[in-house]
């Protein structure tokens, strides 16, 4: 592997979702962003819920990530998360749907609503959507 790229592994539960020779990679920690190039110092972060990029033969793709952790070594990254999907695969009608019911739920004045629940499923729908957007205007989906 040349010093100019990092290996890039997302993985969830059920599959391998990526795994691609990168140049940069931009990831949602749970305390915000962070960046990581080749011959990054090795850490360890847990991810929130948001849109990981990285950037290949000068072009930008993204990943919707949900959850789990985030392996940092000089010369790979790997992202272990519990839900993840390439822009490209993100079903958009199916994200809308799942934003308005999130909507709809947080709207009811009912005592058998779990708030947190329907907040973070509409951070997941909105997100999706968002990720499915940027790659659609930077020509990669």
């Amino acid at each position: 592997m040349a010093d100019k790229e990092i290996k890039l592994e997302v993985v969830t539960p059920d599959k391998m979702v990526l795994s691609q020779t990168v140049e940069y990679v931009g990831c949602p920690g749970v305390a915000g962003e962070f960046g990581v190039l080749p011959n990054h110092i090795p850490f360890l972060s847990a991810l929130g819920i948001g849109n990981l990029h990285y950037k290949k033969a000068g072009k930008t793709f993204y990943v919707f990530v949900a959850g789990g952790f985030a392996e940092v070594g000089s010369d790979r990254l790997t992202v272990l998360a519990e839900v993840a999907e390439k822009a490209e695969d993100i079903d958009i009608e199916r994200a809308r749907k799942a934003e308005d019911r999130a909507r709809k739920r947080l709207d009811m004045q009912n005592d058998n609503i779990d708030f947190a629940r329907a907040r973070a499923a509409l951070q997941r729908a909105i997100t999706r959507m968002t990720a499915m957007n940027a790659a659609k205007s930077t020509g990669t989906a």
